[in-house]
């Protein structure tokens, strides 16, 4: 690959995507390579089929090396909500006299609060906020003097089972894994810093699963993943209207919660096969279906009471139920609060299910080219 490229793997519960890009001009990136392919997915943090992940995987490299010509020797993973653990902490470091605030100083207050979770690894660490000894609330201290550093941090974790799995799916290829939470790079690429300086939320609609934030400065203060997504509705329809699956899934997709009450019956064909469907049940069964995320995401807000979230707007994006027409309303008034559909700026990638394929991206970049500034800085800039 080139030198500014990176490869990113985003781990959907409905399809795995395998990218090269590298950044273009006004925050834009350049796509070398890239492959989607669905599968059987995942549940309660196990995936369904490990041994067709592994075929997919490998064939996702495959074609992708041979689309650019080159190796690729390092991968930057997506790790799903339903795999990531989100542990917030309040540290406080203390000097003996006052002082300019460094990275060294940030470094070692995020060093202070890092401890081994049992079952997960350690994947990054952020900021939420920084308080200095005289009480001023900054997102960034360095250049400020303080007898006292005390931070607001989010430590994020990978399952075991997660990382593990991967590295075994590639180890045979010789290809280094570095692992990064979506949501998390999802969330801080899609809504504005100065959203996130007071609390913000952000959902990441999935077909299988369903992960939630609270967010707050560059952190993430809580996070929940549910299993509720439009597979599960389709699951719904098709117990329904007695049909198979794959037809349930492709009813939903033409769904549209806005039809009037009362317009009666129509056909739906599917694979040869006829359907005659009451449009007023099958508004009903979606709802019915959207409602129990609405429950889901209810009750982690009232967890987080006391947070001032009751008025803040709810940004959604993802391929979960973005793409059923009526959707964000039907959510919008069963939550009592406004949402906003999020997705990336850039042409061709302006759609909510591209969200954490560019997410991903543009953090992997931002390592990489921070990693290189560092091998750089100590390793001599001859080479």
């Amino acid at each position: 690959m080139g030198r500014k490229s990176v490869a990113i793997l985003d781990v959907r519960s409905s399809d795995i995507s395998l990218v090269i890009g590298e950044r273009g001009v006004n925050g834009t990136f350049v796509f070398k390579a890239e492959r989607s392919e669905q599968y059987d997915g995942y549940a309660d943090g196990k995936f369904f089929n490990e041994k067709k992940l592994a075929d997919l995987i490998f064939s996702l490299v495959s074609d992708v090396e041979r689309t650019c010509g080159e190796r690729v020797k390092n991968l930057y993973v997506g790790v799903p909500g339903a795999f990531t653990k989100v542990i917030p902490k309040d540290r406080t470091i203390s000097f003996p006299k006052r002082r300019k605030i460094t990275d060294r100083e940030t470094d070692m207050l995020f060093e202070n609060g890092k401890e081994e979770c049992k079952g997960y690894r350690f994947m990054r660490a952020t900021s939420m906020v920084y308080i200095t000894a005289d009480n001023r609330r900054v997102i960034d201290p360095v250049g400020l003097s303080s007898a006292k550093l005390s931070g607001l941090l989010s430590y994020f974790y990978c399952s075991d089972y997660f990382a593990e799995t991967m590295e075994s799916c590639f180890r045979s290829m010789g290809i280094m894994l570095k692992f990064l939470p979506t949501e998390y790079a999802a969330a801080v690429y899609l809504i504005p810093s100065e959203t996130r300086d007071e609390y913000a939320l952000f959902l990441d609609s999935g077909y299988l699963s369903t992960t939630v934030c609270v967010l707050l400065g560059n952190g993430v203060l809580a996070q929940r993943t549910f299993w509720t997504g439009c597979g599960q509705i389709a699951v719904r329809l098709m117990e329904t209207f007695s049909m198979p699956y794959q037809a349930a899934a492709q009813l939903l997709r033409k769904t549209n919660l806005y039809a009037k009450k009362g317009a009666g019956k129509f056909e739906f064909e599917y694979a040869g096969e006829s359907y005659f469907i009451d449009s007023d049940a099958l508004i009903e069964a979606v709802k019915e279906g959207l409602d129990e995320l609405c429950e889901a995401a209810s009750g982690f807000f009232e967890e987080c009471a006391g947070r001032e979230l009751d008025y803040k707007p709810l940004y959604i994006s993802g391929e979960g139920i973005t793409q059923i027409r009526g959707a964000m309303d039907h959510v919008s008034k069963r939550l009592n609060r406004v949402t906003e559909e999020l997705c990336p700026s850039q042409p061709y990638y302006d759609k909510p299910t591209k969200s954490t394929q560019l997410a991903l991206t543009d953090m992997a970049s931002s390592d990489y080219n921070k990693s290189r500034f560092l091998s750089r800085l100590f390793g001599g800039f001859g080479g």
